[in-house]
């Protein structure tokens, strides 16, 4: 009798295995890049009412002008790219991470490990290139993360993309990418990194802190600012928390008041996602009391003398978990939209349940036709979409960003072509 049983469970357990497997791919897909149609077929296929959309969001725009603060370069190191993913994200013992990684995969249409950089890259190409009069985009590399006495720490590097791969891929390129390096201000060879990759045209250096476990007030960032200062070098840097890659045990780097040792030494510094997420100390309460991100943010913002300085970047906070309030407020306070740029954070537009449409029809942000002709566009092209989304995306009293957010701004005036 109990033999009976637990053969019975057995098979029942191998069914229900052989079925997850079976289903897998598909519901990563739901999740991720569940985009149908390629991108070359927009142009033949999308509807008169959807190809009006996109015409309406480049009213006064000059297409080719427009630039994309934003946008990741991944890989897994194939063809001796130098990229690399932490074998967590790949292992079936790390589950939440592997699915995390599944997801990522998929969004960014990587069909094939072995040729996996290559396909990255093409894909993502295919997206700019199928934007009529496309513009350029911020190609982001991402460095290791370090200790503070300057060592590489492999266990907390969640993935890392090399400035010479960046280099490579922006030059050929050309017509798509602006190169943005990535170079830890605790490396031992920081400061003569930023003059090397200053030399080859680089103007924008990328920062992830909690991740790469660098705190922007740190003294070992004195410096690292002196010499971004000296070529007019701007920092890019996600602040708020993180929740792409691990970064739990740092969330406090987010903190946007760290900033200010950057911008008191004069660096320009855009603020990703107008750290539209999650809580830090406030460090100016001496009670040192919790407040939203994107609250200590604003008021980074509001100081008189942050004026062309600080900047705030808009990726991500059209996600669902970060609505309503950063996106309300952004586009409610029309007085901070000469300092605000546009980001896409690409692959992430690419993972469809991070948008909901449905979700910003419900806080008014769109209405239901909008909605559709979006979802559409984004069959075709997660990319565009992302881009007329913004553009569609208002405020109560109908306030929208102007096309100044999405044009070359005089922040990244300094951001030659790759030579």
């Amino acid at each position: 009798m109990w033999r009976k049983w637990i053969r019975r469970i057995l098979l029942s357990v191998v069914v229900l295995a052989v079925a997850l497997a079976i289903a897998f791919p598909y519901l990563i897909d739901a999740i991720g890049g569940s985009s149908s149609r390629c991108p070359d077929e927009l142009d033949d296929d999308l509807s008169a009412d959807a190809r009006a959309l996109v015409v309406r969001a480049f009213d006064r725009l000059e297409p080719e002008r427009t630039l994309d603060y934003h946008t990741h370069l991944v890989g897994l190191g194939a063809g001796g790219t130098g990229c690399y993913v932490h074998a967590e994200m790949r292992s079936w013992w790390h589950i939440t991470k592997r699915v995390q990684f599944e997801v990522y995969r998929s969004a960014a249409r990587i069909e094939d490990d072995d040729n996996a950089d290559a396909q990255y890259v093409a894909r993502l190409v295919d997206l700019i290139r199928n934007i009529e009069g496309h513009g350029r985009y911020l190609l982001l590399a991402f460095d290791k993360h370090y200790d503070s006495a300057g060592k590489v720490v492999d266990q907390r590097t969640e993935f890392y993309t090399p400035n010479a791969y960046m280099f490579k891929v922006a030059a050929a390129h050309p017509d798509c990418f602006v190169p943005a390096i990535s170079v830890h201000p605790y490396r031992r060879d920081a400061v003569a990194a930023l003059e090397k990759w200053a030399q080859r045209g680089a103007r924008v250096v990328k920062w992830l802190p909690n991740s790469m476990g660098i705190d922007p007030s740190h003294d070992l960032c004195a410096p690292y600012y002196a010499k971004m200062r000296e070529h007019g070098m701007v920092l890019l840097t996600h602040a708020g928390d993180e929740k792409a890659v691990d970064a739990e045990e740092d969330q406090r780097y987010g903190n946007p008041l760290l900033l200010r040792r950057a911008l008191d030494a004069g660096v320009k510094v855009v603020v990703a996602h107008c750290a539209s997420l999650g809580t830090n100390a406030d460090l100016d309460d001496p009670k040192r009391q919790h407040v939203d991100n994107f609250k200590l943010f604003l008021r980074l913002m509001d100081e008189r003398r942050y004026e062309g300085l600080l900047w705030g970047e808009i990726s991500a906070t059209t996600q669902r978990n970060r609505l309503p309030t950063p996106l309300r407020t952004m586009l409610t306070r029309t007085d901070l939209h000469p300092r605000l740029v546009n980001g896409s954070d690409y692959p992430l537009p690419a993972i469809n349940s991070l948008v909901s449409t449905k979700v910003l029809v419900e806080h008014g942000f769109l209405t239901p036709k909008e909605r559709k002709l979006l979802n559409e566009i984004f069959d075709f092209n997660p990319l565009l979409f992302d881009f007329v989304l913004k553009r569609t995306v208002k405020g109560p009293e109908g306030q929208r960003f102007p096309a100044s957010v999405f044009t070359e701004h005089p922040v990244a005036a300094a951001t030659p072509r790759v030579r």
